[in-house]
């Protein structure tokens, strides 16, 4: 078996990918094949858009002061630019498809080759997206409670949760399953039995999927109520004050880009686990190997455009961001100028009025 014969994607946990494409290449008849080479230049591609684009969110978030506000939005963003360089970093060693030898060899291979870097922040981000969202959930629901509980040392010892939960995990899995043999990775294909991988897929679709996604409609369906409440009591009371107003401002822009990466994240991943599930339900199922690179490009692209989210929809991030256009910098000058003009040829019109008066 050589390294070349594997497509590894740590998606398949509960059937590696090797058995993936050991059924496909079984069925090559029926089943219509793709070049890996050209997927996986596709995918390094992918990374370096992902890997520029949030690290320009990343700078927005520190120029406008947002890290200091929302420390799990700013650690959410963070998660995914790690897991965009090692994917330009995991697929440019697949490209490269080289020999693994001697004690280099395998901790390239069971480091990178087998995609655990990309997962630790990939699980991460789950992880965060969903304390994201109860967080929110208590600062809106649960106000006067968040502020005597949620304090500085309980968001930053989250942010290091996520970070130390998500590397044990995916160091539980990747050490005791994958190896090197007669210089091949062979990524997660080392297991006692069938039944340990199909309980591991089992747990981590109802932990990283079907729970995340009831916190998800759970926590923003109690928050859009209230929010919706508080505009109608602001409407009722006619309250016009720019304080409040703002402040429920910027409540909404944190919810509406929050609500639109949870629901990314559901439609994203949705395509793998179905795709996934059916073939431990179905051993005897026919793997189409298009359908596998489908599913498993469409959730590289949740790493790769959640700052276009944060960029278009969280108000902070989008001002300076604009700022960096040079056409809208020469733009405002120019504005500032006719202003200055049309004051002033007002100005002047007035005083002759008065002097002919």
């Amino acid at each position: 078996m050589t390294e070349e014969s594997l497509t590894t994607s740590y998606l398949s946990v509960a059937m590696t990918t090797t058995e993936v494409m050991q059924i496909t290449d079984g069925n090559a008849s029926t089943s219509p094949k793709i070049n890996k080479f050209y997927f996986r230049c596709v995918v390094l591609i992918l990374g370096v858009i992902g890997t520029a684009a949030n690290a320009l969110v990343q700078y927005a978030l520190v120029a406008s002061k947002q890290h200091k506000v929302y420390v799990l939005i700013f650690n959410q963003n963070a998660l995914d630019l790690f897991s965009s360089v090692f994917l330009i970093i995991t697929y440019a060693v697949k490209i490269a498809n080289i020999r693994f030898t001697g004690l280099l060899g395998y901790w390239v291979c069971v480091i990178i080759l087998s995609e655990k870097l990309i997962w630790c922040g990939i699980i991460g981000s789950v992880i965060n997206l969903a304390m994201v969202t109860v967080e929110r959930y208590l600062r809106v629901v649960h106000p006067a409670w968040s502020k005597q509980k949620l304090s500085d040392w309980v968001i930053y010892s989250a942010v290091a949760f996520t970070w130390i939960a998500s590397i044990i995990y995916n160091a539980a899995v990747v050490f005791p399953t994958t190896g090197v043999t007669a210089g091949s990775c062979n990524q997660y294909s080392i297991w006692e039995n069938q039944t340990s991988k199909l309980i591991l897929f089992i747990w981590k679709f109802l932990s990283f999927y079907v729970i995340i996604l009831c916190i998800f409609i759970i926590c923003y369906w109690r928050i859009l109520v209230v929010i919706r409440r508080q505009i109608e009591v602001m409407a009722g009371h006619g309250s016009t004050g720019s304080g409040p107003e703002h402040m429920n401002k910027m409540q909404i822009s944190v919810v509406k880009t929050m609500i639109l990466v949870s629901a990314f994240y559901a439609v994203s991943w949705l395509p793998t686990y179905i795709y996934l599930l059916l073939v431990n339900l179905n051993p005897n199922l026919q793997i189409i190997e298009v359908g596998y690179y489908t599913a498993e490009f469409i959730s590289w692209m949740y790493i790769c455009t959640n700052p276009f989210i944060y960029a278009t929809k969280f108000e902070p991030v989008k001002k300076i961001l604009l700022g960096l256009i040079p056409c809208l910098k020469i733009t405002a000058p120019n504005q500032a100028s006719e202003s200055a003009i049309t004051s002033g040829t007002r100005n002047a019109t007035t005083r002759n009025v008065q002097t002919l008066n």
